[in-house]
């Protein structure tokens, strides 16, 4: 089959009834399904049991004292290993509803009294993400001796680098579950890079010898897109996309004509597409090219298209989801300027300047301009967070190398030993974070936390020097509700962008190969984007090269809503995610995937293994909106507010950079830590 001979696919028996499609789909198949940890659903009421204690009583106020807590946690069972968990992972159910419920003030209506497991540190992190991680290196590469305590609300530490680990038949196959790239609109910092280096890590180097962009072309796979029957009228894959914008893979060489005669759109559209895609009209005659940059920039992409170049909806609907790979909105919430410095099309003839201009987002200046080296490991930057957790507990990984740290074996039970001068404490949700004492001249900074798997109804209590909270802004004022007003107001203005990654197992992509297919955009369908598994081979670890081996899918979702305000979206769209079962996922997945690839023999039932859905109500950080935003004096951003030192507390993360790349993550980190009052006297 070529890439001008793809056909509808055919009706199948999914489109029979519920009962008769969910058996075709496969969804009485044999593989996990779960929307509960270890075996047992949570709720906040069987997390949290005890006598009512006052949360703004001074620290150390009426702790049983003495207790150690009771029994190891789950990441000292046997077998324990979070990686290879499927179902619902990211925020997965057990991570979250102790933060809801004290969020929503009902936690210390039941919470028992905090028990005091007579531990100090000199240093607590909450948050065990790349920045908690880089903040707790930092603070020991400064104090040689100190003793760190990590506390992660999470089953597995990483934060959003998340690592999805399959083994189908005799392979193990890596995805990454969360953060991605190695990459950056602007050049790694010092502080940043160094930190690679020093891991081990030279992202040019690896991506010259371990990223292979070669193998689907090779193949004869090109990206495709598919155009389902409730936008489009129709469902059908049309494959052989000209060309794909920054960071695509090569389209199929086929011209635009070629290709738009393979789609459902009306000659109309084609023709609007056409005119998008390589028309020279110069849109915005007699203004320069600064001008024409700040009209841009006060109006959105869509309405760029159907006001200014004139196109139809329908062909604007082809254009709608091109933005939700980097910001997790649609063009209705971008700025044109912003999507013209991502490449997107429709402004060849407006003569525009390179480079940045005012009014542009972190994202789009910084790749305006350039932007930083970029690689990412077979399990994305989770394979950095596994590096940083090596140098921290020796023991817990095995291996040296960057080559050899995909596919290092990992010892959780290695990571709360006593022993240990650095200690990483997973399934602890902390709950609240005070000085003892005055915050101005306080010698300790007291930190509360609850088992969040819920197999202890207790809460306890531990002590440090300082304390840096590297998880999410929004928490942080529930956390700290000392903070002054004005700074838990900015923290919570930061409104993370919500999206889903899954991970799906399939026994061969053959169907891929048949049709000619390396991955597909969805304009109007439940998931965005489907795409065969990104090649790398580093160390051990190699990625499949035939299509009769088995190999995983990543696919994306964005709840996003357009239409409304950008924060107003997002706040929907984490509500979505929340309310969404691991059986609505994985039969949106099922159905998607036998509507777009059925022509190429793609079966569901058969050919679907493992499903992995990776769902993050927080997910990215949140970037300024120039269309939404104000323009704020320096240092009187939120995120500049919300990230001001308190006592003996600072905030690392990449909230605090307004934005969601691992080296802000890092940056910050190394910020937090030197603000820190101990850290100022080295």
């Amino acid at each position: 089959m070529t890439d001008t001979d793809t056909p509808d696919p055919p009706p199948g028996p999914w489109a029979a009834s519920d009962g008769a499609r969910d058996r075709a789909l496969g969804m009485d198949r044999d593989i996990t399904r779960r929307d509960f940890v270890n075996g047992v659903a949570l709720g906040v009421g069987g997390l949290l049991a005890g006598r009512w204690i006052d949360p703004l009583a001074p620290a150390g106020a009426g702790h049983e004292r003495g207790r150690e807590p009771p029994g190891p946690g789950p990441q000292d069972e046997p077998g324990y290993y979070p990686p290879t968990r499927t179902g619902l992972r990211g925020s997965h159910p057990g991570s979250f509803e102790a933060a809801h419920a004290v969020r929503d003030g009902r936690f210390w209506q039941t919470a028992g009294r905090p028990v005091d497991v007579g531990e100090r540190y000199d240093l607590i992190v909450v948050g065990g993400g790349i920045s908690g991680l880089a903040a707790a290196y930092f603070y020991r590469a400064r104090n040689p001796a100190a003793r760190i305590l990590i506390l992660d609300n999470h089953d597995d530490f990483g934060g959003h680098a998340k690592r999805n680990e399959f083994h189908i038949g005799r392979r193990m196959l890596l995805l990454n579950g969360g953060t991605l790239d190695i990459d950056s609109p602007t050049p790694y910092s010092r502080v940043a890079d160094g930190l690679l280096r020093e891991l081990g890590i030279d992202p040019p180097a690896l991506a010259s010898t371990a990223t292979d962009d070669h193998l689907y072309p090779s193949l004869g796979l090109h990206p495709a897109v598919f155009f389902d029957r409730e936008t489009f009228g129709q469902d059908r894959l049309a494959v052989g996309v000209p060309r794909g914008g920054r960071g695509g893979r090569p389209g199929a060489g086929s011209g635009w004509p070629e290709f738009l005669a393979r789609t459902p759109l009306s000659p109309e559209a084609q023709h609007d597409v056409l005119r998008i895609e390589e028309g020279t009209t110069d849109f915005m005659p007699g203004l320069s090219s600064a001008e024409k940059k700040a009209k841009l920039s006060r109006i959105s992409y869509k309405d760029f298209l159907l006001t200014v170049v004139g196109a139809r909806p329908e062909a604007v609907r082809f254009y709608q989801t091109r933005t939700h790979g980097e910001w997790g909105v649609g063009i209705d919430a971008q700025p044109a300027l912003d999507c013209w410095a991502m490449g997107l099309p429709g402004f060849q003839g407006l003569g525009l300047a390179p480079g940045a201009a005012p009014r542009m987002s972190y994202t789009a200046a910084g790749y305006a301009t350039g932007g930083s080296y970029r690689f990412h490991f077979p399990d994305g930057n989770a394979s950095i967070a596994r590096a940083l957790v090596r140098r921290l507990v020796p023991g817990a990984l095995t291996g040296d190398t960057a080559e050899d740290i995909v596919t290092a074996i990992a010892n959780y039970a290695a990571l709360d030993r006593p022993q240990s001068p650095v200690r990483i404490r997973l399934n602890s949700m902390a709950i609240r974070v005070r000085h003892v004492g005055d915050p101005s001249s306080a010698a300790d900074v007291e930190v509360l936390y609850t088992p969040s798997d819920g197999r202890h109804p207790i809460v306890f209590a531990v002590r440090g020097a300082s304390v840096v909270l590297a998880g999410w802004n929004m928490m942080i004022p529930y956390l700290c509700p000392e903070l002054p007003d004005p700074q838990k107001r900015a923290l919570h203005y930061l409104v993370k962008v919500p999206l889903v990654y899954a991970s799906v197992g399939i026994r061969s992509w053959r169907a891929f190969q048949r049709l000619g297919v390396s991955s597909i955009s969805a304009p109007g369908a439940y998931w965005s984007s489907v795409s065969l598994n990104w090649t790398v081979n580093i160390g051990r670890y190699s990625s499949p090269r035939t299509p009769d081996e088995p190999t995983l899918l990543h696919l994306v979702r964005t709840p996003c809503k357009p239409g409304l305000p950008v924060r107003e979206q997002q706040i929907a769209g984490r509500t979505e995610l929340l309310g969404t079962t691991f059986e609505t996922f994985e039969r949106e997945i099922r159905d998607q995937l036998a509507r777009a690839l059925g022509a190429g023999g793609f079966d569901p039932a058969r050919d679907i293994v493992a499903i992995m859905v990776n769902r993050w109500p927080h997910g990215y950080g949140y970037e300024y909106n120039p269309l939404f935003d104000p323009e704020w004096p320096p240092g009187q951003a939120p995120h500049e507010i919300g990230r001001r030192p308190f006592g003996r507390i600072t905030i690392a993360n990449s909230d605090s950079g307004a934005t969601a790349y691992t080296d802000v993550a890092i940056d910050q980190a190394w910020r937090a830590v030197s603000e820190l009052p101990a850290s100022k006297a080295l």
